[in-house]
């Protein structure tokens, strides 16, 4: 797949313009979905300089991105400060509706196809099975 991955709020804190701490097992899991040739694009509103420090960051921690901002590395990445819509099969994001899940959600989502409804339905059945607990003085007060 080619997997669109945002970097404030998804790869680190958000604290743009500057890089805020690494969300933990972010670079783990995408160094990991690379080795299983998945193609990773680095997708961000930072542009110039604040773009290349994402980059550096990501790089010095052993993870490099097919490209940043566009569908190919040799690609042009000056649009005017917007940024373009990308070809992409899937985007991670923090803006996701419902938000950005745990990484090791992330991560399972992909390698197992999974949509949000088969997570929830999964975190529902685990909750169903769960042994009920005896009932105790407090149960026989409040019915």
């Amino acid at each position: 797949m080619i997997i669109a991955v945002d970097f404030d709020g998804t790869i680190v804190e958000h604290k743009y313009p500057y890089i805020g701490k690494e969300i933990p097992f972010a670079i783990e899991t995408l160094k990991k979905l690379k080795e299983e040739k998945h193609t990773l694009i680095l997708w961000s509103v930072r542009e110039g300089k604040l773009l290349e420090e994402a980059i550096n960051f990501c790089k010095e921690r052993g993870l490099e991105f097919y490209a940043a901002n566009s569908n190919y590395p040799e690609e042009k990445t000056t649009h005017d400060h917007f940024s373009r819509k990308l070809k992409a099969d899937l985007f991670i994001d923090d803006r996701n509706l419902g938000g950005l899940p745990d990484w090791g959600t992330i991560y399972k989502m992909i390698k197992e196809k999974l949509t949000y409804e088969d997570i929830y339905n999964e975190s529902d059945n685990a909750y169903e099975t769960c042994p009920k607990k005896k009932n105790g003085i407090f149960s026989r007060f409040f019915k």
